[in-house]
């Protein structure tokens, strides 16, 4: 069962330590069976409880996992290789549509709220000890998120969306815990989890956010946390609405134990409304990061949630970093302030490309996604192919694996570079490229 390699010690945290041994040094591959705990124990002399001590303790740090009367074995190892890295490179003379990047010319500048916020750090610099939120950052966003229905509890900053999932999972769960997502979904995310030693498990979704049996089926498989996009979400554009809303609610609700975690991606750039899903559960996290409407450097993202979750961050925050920079809270805090980014403009300015795109591919017999945000999701039957077909015809995507786990085969468009005058270009070239498909949801 385990070829060459021979299991050894006599303590839980010896048998522990000789699997891991054998992980690490790569004779223990990824999928291998351990044997079962009472044919180890004979086999080392010891009781069937210490085995199962040691595998207990394997589990927890994610090297093996359990699946009931299948055994114990081998989890496969975290992805070294981001997903991003699945991108295409665009030569000189080809459009690149798979960068993800927001419109430079949509974002504000940024040198009256540096400006603003040099002149209030010179009245009074953060220093060792002082409160890890800048108050003022923390008031603007308290009053964002009531008037967006988010329930009440403190507030914390992380650096961006990623980091505040981060803290959230890794302040609630333990390797070897299963985390729902979406599929397709964010491509960081889906690295992320794994990463922390812990299982992905995929919900298909439509263009208004996770299905519901899809949730209700990784709720009763025993996922320990569900992460949710409510606007914009990526790669597809999808958006829970109202209805939508109180479908995942009343599934939440037979799962209180459950952490909920949403990602809001749209704010600042959608002028659709969103609706929380928060409070059904008794932990949760609402998370809403700077970066797509304000510029992807200003690795910024606010965070609230229930009293414990926040504090258990926050409380974990300081033993590493301490704090997202005081001056960086203070050009935020600035740029909301002073409503630097007109929100209905971005939205119309991003919906006028994505829109047109998707109406051009459907055109042409095309099925194109793309509800809210600033990505077109389009289904294909060769992945592959497709890439570089409209890599030949000078546009760069992104490959649908960068963001698949097991939802089928398909492409993103970024349309934040696009001009009324790329749409029919573009869209004669994803004809060529794409064999018309038939609708499906995206599982």
């Amino acid at each position: 069962m385990l070829g060459e390699y021979r299991i050894s010690g006599r303590r839980a945290s010896e048998i522990a330590a000789s699997v891991e041994g054998g992980v690490v040094a790569g004779d223990l591959a990824p999928g291998h069976v351990l044997p079962p705990m009472r044919e180890l124990a004979n086999h080392l002399g010891v009781n069937p409880n210490t085995v199962a001590a040691a595998y207990r303790t394997l589990r927890e740090r994610g090297v093996i996992e359990t699946a009931g009367r299948r055994g114990s074995r081998v989890r496969p190892r975290p992805a070294s290789t981001a997903r991003g890295s699945l991108r295409v490179e665009a030569p000189p003379g080809v459009r690149d549509l798979g960068d993800g990047n927001p419109d430079p010319a949509l974002l504000p500048g940024l040198g009256e709220a540096l400006a603003a916020a040099a002149a209030d750090y010179d009245g009074g610099p953060c220093l060792y000890g002082d409160a890890a939120v800048v108050p003022r950052l923390a008031e603007l966003a308290r009053a964002g998120l009531d008037a967006d229905g988010v329930p009440a509890g403190p507030v914390a900053v992380a650096s961006g969306s990623l980091d505040a999932i981060e803290r959230v999972l890794a302040a609630h769960l333990k390797p070897g815990d299963a985390v729902a997502v979406e599929d397709p979904g964010w491509g960081a995310l889906l690295d992320l989890v794994p990463a922390l030693g812990m299982h992905v498990v995929p919900m298909a979704l439509d263009e208004d956010g996770p299905l519901p049996r899809e949730v209700e089926r990784a709720l009763r498989a025993g996922a320990r946390a569900l992460v949710v996009t409510g606007r914009a979400q990526n790669p597809t554009g999808a958006t829970v609405g109202s209805r939508r809303a109180q479908e995942l609610r009343s599934a939440l609700a037979e799962h209180p134990g459950v952490l909920l975690i949403e990602d809001d991606h749209g704010h600042a750039i959608v002028d659709v409304p969103v609706h929380p899903l928060a409070g059904v559960t008794e932990r949760w996290a609402f998370v809403r990061s700077a970066s797509k409407a304000y510029g992807p450097d200003l690795r910024l993202a606010v965070l609230t949630g229930d009293a414990l979750t926040v504090d258990r961050v926050t409380g974990r925050q300081q033993l590493g970093p301490g704090w997202v920079s005081g001056l960086l809270q203070r050009t935020v805090a600035h740029l909301w302030a002073s409503g630097a980014v007109d929100v209905p403009a971005v939205a119309r300015a991003y919906g006028e490309r994505r829109d047109a795109l998707v109406r051009a591919l459907e055109g042409r017999g095309i099925v194109a996604y793309g509800r809210t945000g600033m990505n077109v999701w389009v289904p294909v039957g060769d992945e592959t192919g497709a890439v570089a077909r409209l890599l030949q015809a000078g546009w760069a995507v992104a490959p649908g694996a960068r963001f698949r786990i097991a939802s089928p085969q398909a492409v993103r468009l970024t349309v934040s570079s696009l001009s009324a005058a790329d749409i029919e270009p573009l869209a004669d070239a994803v004809a060529a490229a794409v064999p018309p498909a038939r609708p499906v949801s995206y599982g």
